[in-house]
């Protein structure tokens, strides 16, 4: 009898080891995130265009609809961009906030380090663009996303966050009312945040 308490004892602790999160969980996660747009981003005005990148507060809020599977919203301030064309120079900035929405999987593991993917979509709005050059306008719009990432359990059940995004954001540019181009943004967007479990 001993011997089949302490087996069905670590087998429940192995299971629930195993689970990354339990259906019913909600965490938030408080971070830092950067926002790189991709190397060559569209003609704009004839010319290539460059979009500087941006570090500013992230949030996410994930409910795990089953275990070890969330539906997740990511926030954040307002990240702002430099606007650069060949042959022009600086050429505006603008503003934007990206909310994306994602499903993740939570790998379970047997060990602190959790690893989980996501994808889901995006929208992306734009304000308070500025240009020296008149009035700058991009245009907003959805688009896939795609995440990687990993958990670093803490004692307390809260977590250390890494992830890293792909986000598909282009946005059709006018100067003055006229099309200048499409900006092609598509960032890579790394994250650490703290994530509490309720």
């Amino acid at each position: 009898m001993k011997t089949t308490f302490i087996a069905l004892a670590i087998a429940a602790t192995a299971a629930t080891s195993a689970a990354a999160q339990s259906r019913g969980d909600f965490t938030l996660g408080f971070g830092i995130g950067s926002v790189m747009p991709k190397s060559g981003n569209g003609v704009l005005a004839g010319g290539d265009a460059s979009i500087g990148n941006d570090v500013r507060p992230t949030i996410t809020a994930e409910y795990f609809i089953r275990d070890n599977l969330g539906i997740e919203l990511l926030a954040a301030t307002p990240f702002e961009h430099d606007i650069n064309i060949a042959g022009v120079g600086f050429a505006g900035t603008t503003k934007h906030l990206p909310p994306t929405l994602s499903l993740n999987y939570h790998f379970p593991t047997n060990s602190a380090f959790k690893p989980y993917i996501g994808a889901g979509v995006n929208y992306t709005a734009f304000f308070q663009e500025e240009s020296p050059l008149g009035t700058l306008e991009l245009e907003d719009g959805f688009g896939f996303a795609v995440q990687i990432g990993m958990d670093y359990q803490l004692a307390n059940g809260s977590a250390l966050r890494a992830n890293l995004r792909w986000m598909d954001i282009d946005s059709e540019a006018t100067l003055n009312g006229a099309s200048i181009g499409k900006a092609e943004i598509d960032p890579l967007v790394l994250n650490l945040a703290y994530v509490i479990k309720f």
